[in-house]
């Protein structure tokens, strides 16, 4: 962008004014003059214009010219933040905080390329490639305009997340990016000061790396979730260092490198006083120390508490009382840790909501190489969000640490489903006694009334409500509670956790001591959720038009017609947003409205027909090859006869974490003959 005659003067006056301020020929003529005593005593030529450059730049005084500048431009737009995606065309969201800001280009100084504020302190992260993904080496590269399976780099820091751009899988990734991290206390009041050196070392949190490849069916899989101890760069002279950061695979290839990150971190504005090395690992070691201490002692707690609950009654060894579970790392936590208090501020708007928006996210169980029994790993929050996916134990979780964010009293519940498979699901209990049951993979809800087995034979007893048949432990980041009830069947089992006869609890002392946020360094921090990135208007017109011309093309090979009915379709819409308040609320509502719509709609001596689905993806052909396989779809979008008038109506909500619920309906009417 050129600059008006004026303003170029005027820059042009402005900068030689502050090279004389700093006196800046002066400093050249004395490197010159040093530089060329030093040629001239080894003999070398006079120094050329690019020598003195080079002089210049070894010597930091470039650095230095450009740091006393402080250019600043305008805001970066929302479609320049690594947090988002880029939003459609047309739309113009409200910007981004400059915690947020992405810092795209390497080459060029952070001061130059956002308004940063001054009074506060920023980590700039520069990730400059990847190498050694082995298992990609023989990976083809994509060829322009073709989809391949890419790697996405997801980051959280001190609560603020970030992710980078698609990148093609190859041995050598292109992940070159940068991110913008503020540096603030968390102490009340400490928010707005500028973090010196010792503030800075005192913040523990590590920034999480999480690494995903998507392949080209949309499939995630979580690649290698790192832990960075950021703090190395408060030892450096210049604030800046550079090294390279070795992924592990994940699972039961935990301990197999799955590639290498080359990192840079960059403080701004710089220390004016930076650490001795010694003192920040002697700082590291004393966390260290101090947490494997910890959960030392818990663990000698957690071993006498388990031989006093087997001594209550020998069969209680075979019931699932689960104290410790291994995340996505190999790292053997105590359960309640996987529990915390979230809260999701505005994104969702009550409890039910939340447990809808949990069974979005889909199940899957973590894959193993080979056969045997299931593989373990409850995976941390981020890596689960961050792939979308995840075992049960994942999702029971996080709708437990919602729930209490809703300010319920909620807990997580381990036992089993019919035919003894192991299962997590979590329960509420109300100021009145009464138990919820919440199944986090399908967002359904039972209430629990427990068998009395000493009422007489003819007493009316509750009929089991719920898929569970055993419990063994219930837990939330506070409480540890074993059943020692003589029977773990769930039908039989009373939720009074304060009748230690029935339950036996871990002093909530030691559960604080490691499961308590900041008392255990090896916790991982608890990311906010993602505001969703994708208009839900323009994603669900995307789909219906690409459903149309699937349903054009099929039809096209059963050499039929296809004739659409726009305000047949138009109709259908109030059906699906039935459907899905009635998954969120559990009320149905509007149906009525929709039969009387559809029967003004189709006229006399014509037949009606629908065919709603409901999907978590927005793959068209994925979608459409499902309908297929249901001989009522199969009827409706092959229907042959007389007037035939076809609709389709597609309905994607959009939920946090870019979750989707996608509402598909297929609909005809046809003249009746006889």
């Amino acid at each position: 962008m050129s600059l008006p005659s004026e303003k170029a003067s005027e820059l042009k006056q402005r900068i030689h004014n502050h090279l004389l301020k700093m006196d800046i020929h002066g400093k050249i003529r004395e490197l010159i003059a040093e530089t060329l005593g030093e040629d001239q005593g080894s003999g070398h030529r006079s120094l050329s214009e690019a020598d003195v450059l080079r002089v210049l730049q070894r010597r930091g005084i470039i650095d230095d010219v450009m740091k006393d500048l402080h250019f600043t431009q305008a805001p970066l737009h929302h479609t320049d933040v690594v947090q988002g995606t880029a939003p459609d065309a047309g739309l113009k969201p409200p910007p981004k905080p400059t915690t947020h800001f992405g810092v795209f280009n390497p080459d060029v100084p952070l001061h130059m390329k956002t308004n940063v504020d001054p009074s506060r302190r920023y980590l700039h992260l520069q990730v400059l490639g990847g190498k050694a993904f082995l298992e990609h080496l023989q990976e083809p590269e994509p060829l322009p305009g073709q989809v391949c399976s890419t790697f996405k780099l997801y980051l959280h820091f001190h609560n603020q997340r970030f992710h980078s751009k698609p990148v093609p899988c190859a041995c050598e990734p292109d992940l070159r990016e940068g991110f913008l991290l503020e540096m603030h206390k968390d102490g009340l009041g400490d928010g707005s000061k500028m973090v010196d050196a010792t503030d800075m070392l005192s913040i523990c949190d590590p920034v999480h790396f999480v690494l995903i490849k998507t392949d080209t069916s949309g499939e995630t899989t979580l690649v290698s979730s790192y832990f960075l101890d950021w703090r190395i760069v408060l030892s450096s002279p210049s604030g800046k260092t550079c090294f390279a950061v070795e992924l592990m695979g994940v699972g039961s290839e935990c301990k197999v490198p799955a590639g290498v990150l080359t990192v840079s971190l960059e403080l701004y504005p710089p220390l004016s006083k930076h650490l001795n090395s010694d003192v920040i690992s002697t700082q590291q070691s004393l966390e260290r120390q101090r947490t494997a201490e910890k959960e030392r002692l818990f663990l000698v707690y957690a071993k006498q508490w388990w031989r006093e609950f087997l001594e209550i009654r020998p069969s209680h060894q075979s019931k699932l009382v689960k104290i410790f579970a291994q995340d996505e790392n190999g790292v053997n936590r105590p359960v309640c840790s996987y529990v915390r208090v979230l809260r999701a501020g505005r994104l969702l708007e009550s409890p039910r909501q939340a447990a809808r928006f949990v069974s979005l996210l889909a199940h899957q169980r973590p894959p193993v190489v080979g056969g045997g029994a299931k593989q373990e790993q409850w995976c941390t929050l981020l890596a689960f969000l961050c792939r979308g996916k995840g075992d049960c134990e994942d999702h029971a979780a996080l709708l437990c640490s919602l729930l209490l964010g809703f300010g319920l009293d909620a807990y997580m519940c381990v036992g089993t489903k019919a035919k003894g498979v192991s299962h997590a699901w979590v329960l509420t209990r109300g100021t009145d006694g009464t138990i919820t049951f919440w199944e986090s993979l399908t967002a359904h809800r039972y209430l629990h009334r427990a068998v009395d087995p000493d009422a007489p034979p003819l007493a009316l007893q509750p009929k089991p409500s719920s898929p569970y048949r055993t419990v063994g432990c219930v837990f939330n980041h506070q409480s540890f509670l074993a059943n020692c009830q003589p029977s773990d069947a769930v039908e039989l089992c009373v939720f009074d956790f304060q009748n230690p006869s029935r339950w036996k609890a871990m002093s909530e002392e030691a559960l604080k001591s490691v499961c308590a946020p900041a008392s255990n360094t090896s916790l991982p921090p608890l990311p906010p959720l993602c505001a969703p990135s994708v208009d839900p208007a323009a994603a669900s017109n995307q789909l219906e038009l690409e459903m149309r011309y699937l349903v054009s093309e099929h039809r096209k090979d059963l050499d039929l017609a296809t004739v659409w009915d726009d305000h047949l379709s138009y109709l259908l819409s109030s059906a699906l947003s039935a459907y899905e308040t009635e998954r969120c609320t559990g009320v149905s509502c509007g149906n009525e409205e929709f039969q009387d719509a559809v029967r003004r709609a189709v006229p006399d001596g014509h037949t009606f027909k629908g065919f709603p689905i409901h999907f978590l993806h927005r793959n068209a052909r994925r979608a459409f090859a499902t309908c297929l396989r249901s001989p009522f779809c199969e009827e409706i979008v092959s229907c042959r006869g007389d007037h035939v008038r076809l609709a389709v109506r597609v309905r994607v909500f959009v939920y946090p974490e870019n979750a989707f619920a996608v509402w598909l309906m297929f609909a005809c009417k046809y003249r009746s003959v006889l």
